[in-house]
């Protein structure tokens, strides 16, 4: 270009270089290149888009101006401007969109513009020889009197932004390689979620499965922890062998140490032949001990015995059975509590609880309610042979607005009755139980306050979950939010939120 450039335009790109140059998050660096190409250089419309090396296709990643999702918007090879840039690695310029065919608008951004008041420039992104990103610029017509300089200094920003773009297309490929490895090492299960408190209990799963440790699963009733137990199992080294579950609350006193032990023919009255009992049935695999908060003091101090000893004397008997056990227990008390209270025994708590897992309520896994409502749809229509394929919106409304005391238990009954009345296609608001359409008793007379206290306390909720999934770091939350580190440092302040306080200490 023998045209120097102008003072604003010198003033323009350093200013870009100063933004590449900050210490920020790099997608709002980028962010923050298109806010000067458009405060100081006239851009209406902008994008950045980034290559996969993989596929050579390109999706855009950041956009001003155009009003759509990061990642929504993939160029093929060749496809339209963007994609034949990415490909030839060759600049192009439009004078006129209107008379432009191989121009997508897949953003649907100028769908209500005059296109012939329009000049598209879209430049490749290079580092160290390779393409790894396109830039493209809209600007109105009359404002561009020299494509070919237009061209050349948007191709001057284009080369300040290479190494970043390069970064950002890494960042993504980690993040798709973690999603993988993540969904690789996902247990063998029955549980179904995406939420991350589900994501955090397959994890711990996945941890513990491959090893004698005892586990003593926590929950509320429904909740799905014979699910946990079952993938324990099947996912231990123990899978090959038996999976032995007892209720401990279904199970008296009087027939506890036969039911767990067995007994010897003639042992007490009624014995009239000789039986295992269940730790000697899950020999070599697993037993599972639902409510193991219910048993009595007695029964107590049997269950410690064997857990110590991993031996027991069937009832009756002078011999002693040598048991390989893998022990999994479940509760839906507060054994701590009931401890402290002498409702359980301390050592025998102890000897349960070596490695907890916490099993969330239905309430906490806002984002699995629908997923297994769906899944429960699907299977009950299959089961009683009916056309129900989905679930109405007013329906989902109150799927999602109800409180669930009876977590997946009740889900899952919830939605067999929905199948049973629904006469069409679609599970009706109608055909939902009427509780579902009630508040629980203890919020009906709270005050629903202004709505702005309402709003911003659910806003406080979503940036602090946030920044939980992000650790503190506040670029990285609003990634997640959708936002940018200018809104979520203000919403901050204006909430008294701490950062710090999520950030990782182990690290």
């Amino acid at each position: 270009m023998k045209e120097k450039y102008t003072l604003e335009e010198l003033e323009a790109l350093h200013e870009i270089a100063r933004t590449l140059a900050r210490p920020d998050d790099i997608k709002e660096q980028l962010r923050g290149v298109l806010e000067i190409l458009s405060d100081r250089l006239g851009m209406e419309r902008g994008m950045i888009s980034i290559l996969d090396a993989r596929t050579g296709e390109a999706w855009l990643d950041v956009a001003r101006g155009v009003d759509v999702r990061a990642g929504s918007v993939i160029y093929r090879p060749g496809e339209g401007i963007t994609g034949k840039v990415a490909q030839t690695g060759r600049p192009l310029a439009i004078a006129n969109l209107g008379e432009e065919t191989h121009f997508l608008d897949r953003t649907g951004a100028r769908k209500k513009l005059d296109r012939k008041e329009l000049a598209f420039l879209c430049v490749p992104i290079f580092h160290q020889g390779r393409v790894v990103g396109v830039l493209s610029a809209d600007k109105l017509s009359r404002n561009v009197a020299d494509l070919g300089r237009e061209v050349a200094l948007l191709s001057a920003v284009a080369e300040l932004l290479g190494k970043g773009v390069h970064f950002r297309a890494v960042e993504e490929e980690n993040r798709r390689l973690r999603s993988l490895l993540a969904e690789a090492r996902r247990p063998k299960t029955q549980i179904l979620g995406r939420s991350k408190v589900i994501r955090d209990v397959l994890r711990l799963i996945d941890q513990v499965a491959d090893t004698n440790t005892t586990v003593l699963i926590h929950g509320e009733t429904g909740t799905g922890k014979e699910l946990v137990a079952q993938a324990i199992h099947d996912n231990s080294r123990r899978s090959k062998g038996p999976l032995v579950r007892v209720n401990c609350a279904a199970m008296p006193d009087t027939l506890l140490e036969s039911e767990l032990f067995g007994h010897e023919k003639g042992a007490f009255t009624g014995a009239v032949t000789r039986r295992r009992g269940r730790f000697e049935e899950a020999q070599g695999g697993t037993i599972f001990l639902d409510e193991v908060g219910e048993l009595s003091p007695v029964a107590q101090a049997k269950l410690l015995r064997v857990l110590q000893e991993r031996e027991f004397q069937p009832l009756g008997s002078s011999r002693t059975v040598k048991v390989d056990v893998r022990v999994v227990a479940a509760t839906n008390r507060d054994l701590e509590q009931e401890v402290a209270k002498g409702r359980f025994r301390s050592d025998l708590y102890y000897r349960l609880n070596v490695f907890p897992i916490f099993l969330p309520p239905l309430r906490d896994r806002g984002p699995d309610i629908l997923l297994l409502a769906d899944y429960f749809v699907v299977k009950y229509a299959e089961q009683f042979g009916k056309s129900v394929k989905r679930i109405s919106t007013p329906a989902i409304d109150l799927l999602m607005a109800y409180h669930w005391p009876g977590n997946v238990r009740e889900l899952e009954n919830c939605m067999e009755r929905a199948v049973v009345l629904a006469s069409g296609d679609a599970i009706e608001a109608r055909h939902l139980p009427p509780t579902l359409q009630m508040k629980p008793a203890e919020l009906r007379s709270r005050s629903r306050g202004k709505l702005e206290a309402l709003v911003g306390a659910y806003e406080r909720d979503l940036i602090v979950e946030a920044l939980k999934d992000a650790q503190g770091n506040q670029s990285q939350a609003a990634r997640l939010l959708g936002t940018t580190k200018r809104i979520i440092q203000y919403k901050v302040q204006k909430y008294g939120i701490d950062p710090k306080r999520f950030r990782d200490r182990s690290v």
